[in-house]
C-alpha cells in the first residue's frame, strides 16, 4: 500500500533492512530475517524475533519503497508491502509513471515535491476506491465541497467523480486534482504557491485518446478549441479514460446529435447521471451489440460459469448474461462459443442436488444447456424462474411455462402460437422471398455449381444437428468457417434473420408490420416521392425488380420503414440494400432485417448527415494507417479512401459487386457486423497494394479499383447467368485475373480477423467526436462566409463572437431536462437556422456584450432589441440577426446607431414593459421576459402593416430614412429616458444631460409650431403637461400614430419623425462625440468568454 510520505533517516536503517533494488530517486528494501534461507544470520533472527513478539498494529511490513533525495542522508518512506508481489507491482507503477517524468525538474526540492503531491494524491485515490465499495459519502463530501469552491459553478452541475493525476504545463507536470462532472472535465492544483484552475467543457473537446511518449508511459491526451492538454499518473488509467469518453459521448449525443439523443429516454436528464450509472450502462450497450439484442433489453446481472458444450465434450469457461427477456453466454474467447437463449423458449429451468452448482435450462425442440460452477446458483434459479413465469404471461394469458423438468408436454402449445402478421393482412404482402418465385431450384438438373450448393446445404445440417437450430444454436468457429464459406441460397433469409437478431423483434411484435403497411399505403410525403423515384433503379437487371410483384414489395418495406421511422424516413441507398433483402427473406422478414441495419448494426448511417458512415470511415482510415502503412505514405490525401469507400459501407459492397458476389459480403457482416466491412476493405486495398502504389493520381487508383471489382466473381454461385452480374461483363476480358469472394473474404478473416470488437467501438467512439466537431466548424464556416458580407467585424471578431453565442445557447441546456434551445436545433435545416437563441439568452448575451449594457433599463432594451431582430415572430434568433445588431452598437455610424435606438422604440419591437415586482426595479424575471417576447401587438397597433413597412425596408440596399414610421409622444418619453440612462457615469455625463434636454425642448418647441401652423385653434395646454411629464403616460400608451396626422381624432396627439430626431441630435457636439467614439469590441468579446460561465452562476 501507498504510505503518506515520512522522513526515514537511512543511516541507522541498514542495519535492519536490506536494498533489492534500486535506482536515482527510489530504493526497495526488504526487512533483514524475511525471505531469507537460514533466517539471515544472527541479525536477522533478533529482528525476526522482534517483529513477531510485537502486536499486530505495531508489526513492520517486510517490504518498503524510499524515495531518495540525491546528495542527501533523508530518505521518505512511500510504499510497504506483505509480500513481494504486492511490493514489485508499486515498484512498476513507479518506473513505468514517475521515472521518466522526474528528469523534467531542475532541482531536487522540485523533484521532492512533485513526489510527495503524487503520492498523496495515490493515497486518497485507493481511499476513494475502498469508500465507494462501502458507499461511505463522507470523502466524495469533501471532494464535492472542494470542487464547487474552486470552479463556482451552479450548484446544478452534478460530479460523477474525481481522480488524482498530473497535468502537464508544458514539459512540466503539475500534481492535482482532477473533476469529472457532467457538462464539464475541471482540473485544480495549488503546489508552491503556484495555482492551475482548468474548466473544459464536453462539448468543445475534438479529441480525446490515450498516448504515450518518451517521458511518460501512458497519458490522456484532450483537445479542445485547438489548444493541446495532457493528463498522465492515474492509477486506474482505463477507468478514467472510459468514463471521460462516455461523458464526452453523452454531451455530443445530448448537443450535438438530436436524433440518437431523442432516441435514448435514459440520457435525458443530467442531473441523474452516476458513475455507476455510466459504467453500468456501457456494459448494456457492449452486451446489447455482441448478441445483437433489441434496443429495448438491458443488461441485469453477469455470472462467471462454464457451458458444457456437448458435441465437442467439454465445458467452456465464460460468462452468463442476463437481460430482461434473454439469458446468453459467450465464452471467454467470445469467438470460441456463444449461445442465445430468449426467455420465450424456456420450458423449464433446473438445478442440480451435486456439488457442480449447475443451472440447466430446457428449451423448445428438446434441448437443455447445462451452466456449472454457477456461483449463488440457488438464487439464480429462483429468479429465472419468476422471469420465465412473467414471460409465459406476456407471451399467452392461457398458458404457463412450467418451471421444472416436468413440462415435458408444453411445447406444442408455444410452436402453435403465430409470429406472423394476422391472416387478414397477408394478401397484401409477400410470404415467400423473391428468389424462390423468379429463381426455383431444378433438383432434376443438377450441374457442379447446383451440387456444391447442396454440399453446403449438408454440412449446414451436419451443423444443425451438432449445434441446434434456431436462435438458440451453439454458435462456434466452424459456424463462422461456414459463413466465409457463402451461406446455401436456401437458408440465406433463415441465417440472416438469426445472425441479425432480427427475429427476435418479429417474435417480440407479431403483426406489427401488417398494421404498418396498412397505415402506410397510400400517404404521400418527400419521403415516398423520393422511394417512387428510386423503385426502379434498385437491381434493374433483375428479373425480380423487373415485375410488378418486386416493385410492389420493395414499395411497400420502405414506405413502412420510412412511417416507423420517420426521422431517417427514406435515404439513398436503403433501396439497394432492401433489394437485396427481398431476394432472400419474405417481405415481413426484409422489414425487420432493414429495421436491425438502420437501427442497431448501422447506426446513424441512413439520415441526412450520415454520421454512421462518416465515423466508420475515419475507423477505416485508421485501420489503413495501422495495417497499409506503405499506402498511407504514398497517398498524399487520406480524403481518397473516404470518397471511394463510402458507397462500400452504405451499400454493404453491394453497388460495386456483382450481385452473386455481394450476396457473401452480406452473408459476413449479418454475422459479424461492421468488423467483417472493415476486414474486406483492408483485404481489398491489401490485394491491389501494388497497383495502388504506382498510381499517379486519385482517378487513376480509381479506375484500378473499378477493374477489380469487375473481375471479382462467385465461380460457385447457383445463379443462373442472366441473374449474374460478373460473368456477363468479364467473358472477353480475359488479361484481368478472376478474383474469387470466397478467397478474398477468407484471406481477410486470416490477415484482419484480430481486430477486436472492443477495438472498433472504442475507434467508432473516438472518431464519432472528430467527426460532429468537424461538421459542426463546417457549419461555422459557412455562416461566417455568409454573415461577414453584411457586417464591418473583422473575421477573427465573427469567429469569437459565434463561439460565445453557441456557447450560451449550451450553456443553457446543461443544467435542465429538456431545454427549449436544443428542441429547435435541426442538423438537417439551413447552416443559418441550425443555431437559434430565445429571448432569456439573448438577454444574458445583450449584458455581456452591449456597450448600452450599464443602462438601468437594460432589461428592456434587451427586449426590445430582440423583439426588433425577431422578424418572423417564432420568439427565435440566428447569428446573422444577432450579429447585425452587435455590429451597429460598435462599428455603426452615428446615424445607424441612432436609428437602431429609434426603432427599439416603436413598434413592432416597442411594447410597455412593467415588471410586476417593483423591488427589482427595471430588472425583468425569466417569465415576464419571455411573456414580453411573444406579445404580438398592442390595441390599436396594427403590426401587420409595421411588418410589412420593416419587410419592404429589409429589401431596400439603401434605406431611405424617410419612410420609418413617426415616433409618439409616449414612445418619444422613453425614447428620451433611455438616452438619460446611456449616458449615466460617462465622463461627459453633465453635458450629454444638458444636451439631451436641449434637444428634446428644442423637438417640442418645433412640434407645437407646427402644431398652431397646421391647426391655429388647437391649444397648446396638453403639450406643456406632457413635457413636465417623468415617466410614460399610461392614458397614451396604447395609442398610434395614423398615417394622417391632421385627423381630428389626433389632434391631442404629437410625434415626431426620425429626421427631426436627427437633425436636433446633430447640433450637439456632445453627443456626437458619445456615439462616434470608438469602442473596443476585441477586448469586449474576451471579457465575455471569461466571465460568460460565471455570469450563469450568479443568475
Amino acid at each position: 500500500m501507498w504510505l503518506k510520505p515520512e522522513e526515514v533517516l537511512l543511516k541507522n536503517a541498514l542495519k535492519l533492512w536490506l536494498m533489492e533494488r534500486s535506482n536515482e530517486y527510489f530504493v526497495l528494501q526488504r526487512r533483514r530475517g524475511y525471505g531469507e534461507e537460514g533466517g539471515g544470520g544472527l541479525t536477522g533472527l533478533l529482528v525476526g524475533t522482534l517483529d513477531s513478539v510485537l502486536d499486530s498494529t505495531a508489526k513492520v511490513a517486510p517490504f518498503r519503497i524510499l524515495h531518495q533525495t540525491p546528495d542527501s542522508q533523508v530518505y521518505l518512506s512511500i510504499a510497504c508491502g506483505a509480500n513481494r508481489e504486492e511490493i514489485t507491482k508499486h515498484w512498476d507503477w513507479l518506473e513505468q509513471n514517475i521515472m521518466k517524468t522526474l528528469s523534467v525538474f531542475d532541482s531536487n526540492e522540485d523533484i521532492t515535491n512533485f513526489v510527495q503531491g503524487k503520492i498523496r494524491g495515490l493515497i486518497a485515490e485507493e481511499g476513494k476506491q475502498s469508500f465507494a465499495k462501502e458507499d461511505d459519502p463522507e470523502k466524495f463530501r469533501e471532494a464535492l465541497l472542494k470542487f464547487e469552491k474552486s470552479f463556482g459553478l451552479p450548484e446544478q452541475e452534478k460530479l460523477v467523480t474525481y481522480y488524482s493525476c498530473s497535468y502537464w504545463r508544458g514539459r512540466v507536470p503539475c500534481q492535482g486534482w482532477l473533476y469529472l462532472s457532467t457538462n464539464f472535465l475541471s482540473f485544480y492544483s495549488f503546489l508552491l504557491g503556484s495555482e492551475i484552475k482548468l474548466i473544459i467543457s464536453w462539448d468543445a473537446i475534438s479529441k480525446l485518446e490515450k498516448t504515450s511518449s518518451v517521458i511518460v508511459a501512458e497519458s490522456i491526451h484532450v483537445c479542445s478549441q485547438g489548444e493541446n492538454h495532457y493528463f498522465s499518473m492515474f492509477l486506474h488509467i482505463n477507468e478514467t479514460y472510459l468514463l471521460m469518453e462516455q461523458l464526452t459521448n453523452y454531451a455530443i449525443k445530448r448537443l450535438f446529435d438530436k436524433e440518437t439523443f431523442d432516441n435514448d429516454p435514459v440520457l435525458d436528464d443530467p442531473l441523474q447521471i452516476t458513475k455507476r450509472g455510466l459504467e453500468y450502462r456501457a456494459h448494456s450497450e457492449q452486451f446489447k451489440a455482441f448478441f445483437r439484442l433489441p434496443k429495448e433489453e438491458t443488461l441485469k446481472e453477469v455470472h462467471e460459469c462454464f457451458l458444457w458444450v456437448p458435441f465437442s465434450h467439454f465445458s467452456t469457461h465464460g460468462k452468463m448474461c442476463i437481460s430482461e427477456n434473454y439469458i446468453c453466454f459467450a465464452s471467454q474467447d467470445g469467438n470460441l462459443c456463444s449461445v442465445i437463449i430468449p426467455l420465450r423458449e424456456v420450458l423449464a429451468v433446473d438445478k442440480t442436488d451435486d456439488s457442480s452448482r449447475s443451472v440447466i435450462i430446457s428449451i423448445k425442440g428438446k434441448t437443455a444447456f447445462r451452466f456449472n460452477e454457477v456461483k449463488d446458483f440457488e438464487q439464480l434459479v429462483a429468479k429465472l424462474r419468476l422471469k420465465c413465469r412473467a414471460a409465459s404471461t406476456q407471451d399467452d394469458g392461457s398458458t404457463e411455462v412450467a418451471i421444472s423438468s416436468d413440462s415435458t408436454g408444453l411445447s406444442e402449445n408455444f410452436e402453435e402460437q403465430p409470429l406472423t402478421f394476422p391472416k387478414e393482412c397477408s394478401k397484401t404482402v409477400n410470404t415467400e422471398a423473391l428468389m424462390t418465385v423468379f429463381h426455383p431450384q431444378n433438383l432434376e438438373n443438377l450441374d457442379s455449381k447446383m451440387l456444391k450448393e447442396k454440399m453446403k446445404e449438408q454440412s449446414w445440417n451436419i451443423l444443425f444437428s451438432e449445434c441446434g437450430r434456431g436462435v438458440s444454436m451453439f454458435r462456434t468457429k466452424k459456424t463462422r468457417d461456414l459463413v466465409v464459406r457463402g451461406i446455401p441460397e436456401t437458408l440465406r433469409g433463415e441465417l440472416w434473420m438469426l445472425f441479425s437478431g432480427a427475429v427476435n423483434d418479429m417474435a417480440a411484435n407479431p403483426g406489427y408490420y401488417a398494421e404498418v403497411v396498412e397505415q402506410s399505403l397510400g400517404t404521400s410525403n418527400l419521403a415516398t416521392e423520393e422511394i417512387e423515384r428510386d423503385l426502379r433503379r434498385s437491381l434493374p437487371e433483375h428479373p425480380a425488380f423487373q415485375s410488378d410483384t418486386g416493385i410492389s414489395a420493395l414499395r411497400r418495406v420502405l414506405t413502412a420503414y420510412a412511417y416507423r421511422n420517420p426521422k431517417i424516413g427514406y435515404c439513398q441507398a436503403m433501396n439497394i440494400l432492401t433489394s437485396v433483402l427481398l431476394l432472400y427473406a419474405k417481405e415481413e422478414e426484409a422489414f425487420w432485417l432493414l429495421v436491425a441495419v438502420c437501427e442497431r448494426m448501422l447506426p446513424d448511417y441512413f439520415n441526412r448527415r450520415i454520421i454512421g458512415a462518416l465515423v466508420d470511415q475515419a475507423v477505416f482510415e485508421e485501420l489503413i494507417r495501422d495495417h497499409l502503412p506503405q499506402l498511407t505514405d504514398h497517398m498524399t490525401d487520406m480524403t481518397f479512401f473516404s470518397s471511394v469507400s463510402l458507397s462500400w459501407f452504405l451499400t454493404l459492397f453491394i453497388s460495386v459487386l456483382p450481385i452473386e458476389s455481394a450476396v457473401n459480403v452480406v452473408d459476413c457482416f449479418f454475422y459479424d457486423g461492421i468488423k467483417a466491412i472493415l476486414q474486406l476493405g483492408l483485404a481489398i486495398l491489401d490485394y491491389n497494394l501494388d497497383k495502388l502504389l504506382t498510381c499517379k493520381d486519385d482517378a487513376e487508383a480509381v479506375t484500378a479499383l473499378n477493374r477489380f471489382f469487375d473481375n471479382v466473381i462467385n465461380k460457385d454461385s447457383p445463379l443462373p447467368s442472366n441473374v449474374q452480374q460478373g460473368s456477363n461483363i468479364n467473358d472477353g476480358k480475359s488479361n484481368h485475373a478472376k478474383v474469387d469472394i470466397t478467397d478474398l473474404i477468407r484471406e481477410s478473416n486470416e490477415k484482419y480477423g484480430s481486430i477486436r470488437y472492443e477495438d472498433i467501438h472504442s475507434m467508432r467512439c473516438r472518431n464519432r467526436l472528430y467527426v460532429i466537431q468537424t461538421l459542426e466548424e463546417t457549419t461555422k464556416q459557412n455562416v461566417l462566409r455568409v454573415v461577414s458580407q453584411d457586417v464591418k467585424m473583422s473575421l477573427q471578431e465573427l469567429d469569437e463572437l459565434y463561439v460565445i453565442f453557441k456557447k450560451e445557447l449550451f450553456i443553457s441546456c446543461y443544467w435542465y431536462l429538456s431545454c427549449p434551445g436544443l428542441k429547435h436545433h435541426d442538423p438537417s435545416l439551413s447552416y443559418l437556422e441550425q443555431y437559434q437563441i430565445d429571448c432569456q439568452q439573448f438577454r444574458v448575451l445583450f449584458h455581456l456584450l452591449c456597450p448600452w449594457a450599464h443602462s438601468a433599463n437594460r432589461d428592456s432594451l434587451a427586449l426590445w432589441t430582440f423583439r426588433l431582430l425577431d422578424e418572423n415572430s417564432d420568439c427565435l434568433i440566428n447569428f446573422k440577426e444577432f450579429s447585425s445588431a452587435i455590429d451597429i452598437m460598435y462599428n455603426g455610424s452615428f446615424t445607424e446607431k441612432l436609428k437602431l435606438l429609434f426603432k427599439l422604440h416603436i413598434p413592432p419591437a416597442y411594447t410597455e414593459v412593467i415588471s410586476k415586482t417593483s423591488s427589482k426595479g427595471d430588472e425583468l424575471s425569466t417569465e415576464e421576459l419571455l411573456y414580453f417576447s411573444q406579445l404580438q401587438g398592442k390595441g390599436k397597433i396594427d403590426i401587420q402593416a409595421y411588418l410589412s413597412q420593416w419587410q419592404d425596408e429589409l429589401l431596400k440596399k439603401e434605406e431611405n430614412i424617410k419612410d420609418l414610421p413617426r415616433m409618439n409622444q409616449s414612445q418619444f418619453i422613453q425614447f428620451s429616458k433611455t438616452l438619460y440612462n446611456l449616458f449615466h457615469e460617462d465622463p461627459e455625463e453633465e453635458a450629454l444631460y444638458q444636451a439631451i434636454a436641449i434637444v428634446t425642448n428644442l423637438l417640442l418647441r418645433m412640434e407645437e409650431v407646427g402644431r398652431k401652423l397646421h391647426s391655429p385653434a388647437s391649444s397648446a395646454k396638453g403639450l406643456s403637461s406632457v413635457a413636465c411629464d417623468s415617466g410614460p403616460s399610461e392614458g397614451n400608451t396604447e395609442s398610434s400614430v395614423k398615417k394622417d396626422p391632421s385627423s381630428p381624432r389626433e389632434e391631442h396627439q404629437w410625434s415626431f419623425a426620425f429626421e427631426q430626431i436627427l437633425a436636433s441630435l446633430l447640433n450637439e457636439p456632445a453627443l456626437v462625440r458619445f456615439f462616434e467614439r470608438p469602442l473596443d469590441l476585441k477586448a469586449k468579446l474576451e471579457k465575455a468568454k471569461s466571465s460568460q460561465l460565471r455570469s450563469r452562476t450568479k443568475m
